[in-house]
């Protein structure tokens, strides 16, 4: 990717680096997705692949849950009817529906000084790439740190109504959340982009004490988060905003994003551990 005239003054702590870039314009079950993930992780880890950053689609609509969240709060049903998968992360948080978005997810090294630290300085160091990303969509993109104290008091499943660790704002509101696993020397951050669409949508696969409380969050919802789309008055397309967010981690990370797809060995991977993902428990 060509210099910008970010270069000059966002990255000055990174030794730059080479990284692969995967662009996937074709969307996959949320089973694959998260089976990917997990196989880039491995690759990367043993030396096999190097660190990358992919940007993803899903087809069906999915919703993904945390690692330790319970299924009881999703109705399974309402899935089935609609067509809705259901997946777990392997990363923490609450649920996502996943539909009408980009979403990016970064493995590497936990000694990667872009990455390095605790897990709140390694959230702050790589969401950087992320604002960058945002603003050359002329979003007006913040990190908020979390403050525990104005977290929400409903006690629901949904992810984008609780606060996230140095979660991206525009105009006060939610617009991306990560979450992120570091598992015996391994890194893997993912979050989720909402291009457009109601960002409510997803209260519709929760289960809820009574439609009083469902109505309840979702006005909360509403009123806290957004889309791109609802931010900057226009629709931007999966293949605008991956070459954004691409530009922004190689202006605020001092990257060269090599465009490349995936080894036979991560495919053969990533296939193993979909059909294990097929079934959430």
């Amino acid at each position: 990717m060509a210099e910008s005239t970010g270069d000059r003054h966002t990255h000055l702590n990174y030794p730059r680096a080479t990284w692969r870039l995967l662009i996937e314009t074709t969307p996959r079950t949320g089973a694959w997705n998260m089976a990917i993930d997990e196989a880039i992780m491995e690759a990367v880890a043993v030396g096999s692949a190097p660190p990358t950053l992919r940007l993803y689609q899903w087809q069906p609509p999915c919703v993904s849950l945390g690692k330790r969240q319970p299924l009881s709060g999703i109705d399974i049903a309402r899935c089935r009817e609609d067509g809705v998968d259901i997946v777990r992360r392997s990363t923490g948080g609450l649920a996502i529906l996943h539909t009408d978005e980009l979403t990016y997810s970064i493995v590497t090294s936990p000694d990667d000084p872009r990455a390095a630290g605790a897990v709140l300085d390694s959230y702050r160091k790589l969401s950087q790439g992320l604002v960058a990303g945002l603003r050359l969509l002329d979003v007006p993109a913040e990190m908020q740190p979390v403050n525990l104290d104005g977290a929400s008091h409903y006690a629901s499943a949904a992810c984008f109504e609780a606060p996230s660790a140095y979660e991206i704002t525009a105009g006060g509101r939610k617009l991306m959340g990560s979450a992120q696993t570091r598992p015996h020397g391994k890194l893997l951050q993912h979050g989720s982009l909402p291009l457009y669409g109601d960002i409510t949508r997803l209260i519709e696969y929760l289960t809820f004490a009574d439609d009083a409380e469902r109505l309840a969050l979702r006005e909360h919802l509403r009123q806290r988060a957004t889309t791109l789309r609802e931010v900057l008055g226009r629709e931007v397309s999966f293949e605008q905003a991956a070459k954004a967010l691409a530009q922004g981690f190689h202006d605020a990370l001092a990257l060269d994003l090599e465009p490349g797809g995936l080894r036979d060995d991560e495919l053969a991977a990533a296939e193993r551990l979909a059909q294990a993902k097929a079934t959430v428990e």
